[in-house]
């Protein structure tokens, strides 16, 4: 098995094209990473997920703690044969799961103690016990374990917030150290909210303990978009140049575009998928909701010219009926069209970095969906 690197292959002016190289195989960069909560993305066979041009999924430490166990998943050959996915598998630390858990969870300098939303089971979260469930599931990156406040939030109760995360993070690349398996990856995550002095403040350190690449956390979490691009504007300017940059939970397509300009390299987020379950199709020309009644005898597919079946062969007329009519196909058919848009998006964006031409393809972008500042 070879180890984890990142080679940056083209850029255009802060954006990068590159690749990261793991055990299980290349991830091309920019990236959008499925999200598979619970050990599947929802609404789609494996095979159709890659066949999508993914080359990367996330899993959930905090939904696959709970159920069912990091030791069952484990026993049964680790997460990628569970699932029936071979390819790397990015875990997120769990944290973010736990922290949303505002009346069943208590935070200390330890970590986080929790009730399973599950049965009501109590569970401990520390930075040492998320370190060994991700390996425990075999994830080829994983996340250190962090406090992700909501914004807005007073600077003082940042920085503690921070500072809490740097300790973690310190105790996360110890236990990641001892319990991870050779070729696995652990990322450090950036946080200190909206100020741009808590975020060096945490950038430095991070980089200081070193980490196999840097995930920008705390934003996508109502901010607003021009906000959290003010964020990397004065974020990612400073990040290490030969590291992969992720981040976290982030979005719509407008989104991703704005933050690949910022030279961020990898991205997760639910919309996808979560939109294909209830009606919302993202397209070229920008989102749709297929249950509205103007679709009802469309006899146009969602996008011709489109190789993945769900975009292709199927008229927006019939994708109405499905969803009227509460059929399981509408929502598989809409998810994996969205997930295929998404990576149509990634491949253009990685094209137009190697071209040299990303404000032509950000200029079509904006143009096509009627976006303004990206």
């Amino acid at each position: 098995m070879s180890g984890f690197s990142f080679e940056v292959k083209a850029r255009d002016g802060a954006a990068r094209t590159g690749v990261i190289e793991t055990p299980r195989g290349e991830i091309r960069t920019p990236a959008f990473m499925p999200v598979g909560t619970a050990g599947t993305v929802k609404a789609m066979f494996p095979e159709d997920v890659r066949a999508t041009g993914a080359d990367v999924i996330l899993g959930n430490t905090y939904h696959l703690m709970l159920r069912p166990g990091a030791e069952r998943v484990a026993a049964l050959g680790g997460l990628h044969e569970f699932m029936n996915w071979p390819r790397p598998i990015l875990t997120d630390s769990g944290g973010y799961q736990v922290m949303s858990l505002s009346s069943l969870r208590k935070l200390t300098e330890e970590g986080v103690s929790f009730a399973s939303h599950i049965d009501g089971s109590r569970h401990m979260l520390t930075p040492e016990r998320s370190i060994e469930i991700q390996s425990l599931l075999g994830a080829d990156i994983q996340m250190q374990l962090d406090e992700c406040p909501a914004i807005p939030i007073a600077h003082d109760r940042a920085a503690d917030s921070m500072r809490l995360s740097l300790r973690w993070a310190a105790r996360s690349k110890r236990a990641f150290e001892e319990k991870a398996h050779p070729g696995m990856a652990l990322f450090g995550i950036v946080q200190g909210a909206n100020f741009e002095d808590l975020r060096r403040e945490s950038l430095d350190s991070l980089m200081e303990t070193g980490f196999d690449g840097y995930s920008i956390g705390g934003l996508a979490v109502g901010e607003g978009r021009e906000e959290m691009f003010r964020v990397l504007d004065f974020t990612t300017p400073h990040m290490a140049a030969d590291k992969p940059r992720y981040l976290m939970g982030v979005g719509k397509p407008a989104d991703i575009v704005g933050a690949v300009a910022r030279g961020v390299d990898m991205f997760d987020c639910v919309l996808p998928t979560r939109a294909g379950r209830h009606g919302q199709a993202w397209t070229r020309v920008g989102a749709i909701n297929i249950t509205n009644a103007r679709f009802a005898d469309d006899e146009t597919p969602l996008d011709p010219h489109s190789a993945c079946p769900a975009s292709r062969d199927y008229s927006k007329a019939y994708l109405h009926h499905l969803f009227k009519a509460g059929e399981y196909l509408g929502a598989m058919l809409l998810t994996w069209h969205n997930l295929d848009y998404y990576q149509q998006l990634m491949a253009g964006l990685r094209e137009a970095i190697s071209a040299g031409r990303l404000g032509e393809f950000i200029a079509g972008f904006k143009a096509q969906t009627g976006e303004e500042r990206l």
